[in-house]
């Protein structure tokens, strides 16, 4: 079984680095691979997304992947490399689980299409831009689909087994409408759970003050974006999120965070997040019991203090790790 790593730019060598010597203590029949991607390679090289790193990433069972750094003006030839591996290798499902005091929540996201295909022009010598927004039925259907199953299994577990259809429908008539009328057909087809809507501004808001009344949330692709970093507070901000981002039998887990280039080779950066995508992907994989080791050797070194200065704590991302990996340790 092959697992690709692909480190990324700023913070994402560093806490990739703890998450891969955890994965490698848990699961050292692991073939590990790590590849390159990222704005670094993308200026070295002329592109973000190397022919050889996608190539070990379609081989690979899952890819492990740190962060990027995003220019915020267009350049030309670049493209975000997360991005185009979700869209290439068609990983459609994102997965953001949000777990605090009184919080159990999952938002999914559509990850393929809306404003993140790309397609922007400036029209009128510069002075109009636009960008168009695909929604589509097939794409539409599978998010909605995988977010029903998602709760019928956690109502199995006790969870309420409700889904709540986010959208903003009464202004985007033609692309949310769509959007909306298929996720209320798909949901024909799951009698045994609650559904309900919530446009996205009520639901932002909700979520922001009320989260305990949330399950699974579904949403297209730029509103989970920005909902599921919402929700991330609750469940201890960015330093701990993890997701994962799932297609038919492939899987790439990354943090959160982005690159952080601010702390940057500094020493402090969270590996939580980084480490909770390893959780992910042993449970993904199939090895529940790995996962648990990891999970708990987690919550055991954060109840100790042992955290870095974004959670409260004094530690450096040395520290942190080497004490989860004497929890590991400990465990055998």
């Amino acid at each position: 079984m092959q697992i690709c790593v692909i480190p990324g730019d700023g913070i994402g060598p560093e806490v990739i680095a703890v998450a891969t010597a955890a994965l490698r203590v848990l699961a050292p029949d692991l073939t590990i691979k790590e590849a390159e991607a990222g704005w670094a390679v993308f200026q070295r090289t002329g592109t973000a997304l190397p022919e050889t790193t996608l190539a070990l990433a379609r081989e690979a069972t899952a890819i492990l992947f740190g962060a990027v750094a995003s220019p915020s003006h267009p350049v030309p030839g670049y493209r975000s490399p997360i991005v185009e591996l979700r869209r290439t290798l068609d990983l459609y499902a994102n997965i953001r689980p949000t777990v605090g005091n009184e919080v159990d929540l999952v938002v999914v996201r559509e990850n393929t299409e809306d404003l993140y295909i790309g397609r922007e022009r400036l029209e009128d010598d510069g002075a109009t831009a636009i960008a168009e927004r695909v929604i589509t039925r097939a794409a539409s259907a599978r998010i909605v689909r995988t977010a029903c199953e998602l709760a019928r299994t956690r109502q199995a577990y006790g969870h309420p087994g409700k889904v709540t259809i986010v959208h903003k429908a009464n202004v985007l008539r033609v692309s949310d409408g769509l959007f909306r009328t298929v996720a209320l057909e798909v949901a024909a087809d799951y009698p045994e759970l609650t559904f309900e809507e919530r446009l996205v501004d009520v639901a932002a808001m909700q979520l922001a003050a009320q989260p305990q009344r949330f399950d699974v949330i579904v949403t297209t692709n730029m509103f989970g974006d920005i909902l599921s970093d919402i929700a991330c507070i609750h469940g201890g901000g960015l330093g701990v999120a993890a997701s994962s981002n799932l297609g038919h039998g492939r899987a790439l887990f990354e943090p959160v965070h982005g690159a952080a280039p601010d702390i940057a080779g500094r020493g402090i950066a969270n590996p939580t997040a980084a480490l909770n995508c390893v959780v992910m992907l042993l449970d993904w994989i199939g090895r529940p019991h790995a996962a648990e080791r990891l999970r708990s050797a987690i919550t055991a070194v954060a109840a100790a203090g042992i955290r870095t200065p974004d959670v409260g704590g004094q530690a450096t991302t040395r520290e942190v790790a080497d004490e989860i990996l004497n929890q590991l340790s400990a465990q055998m």
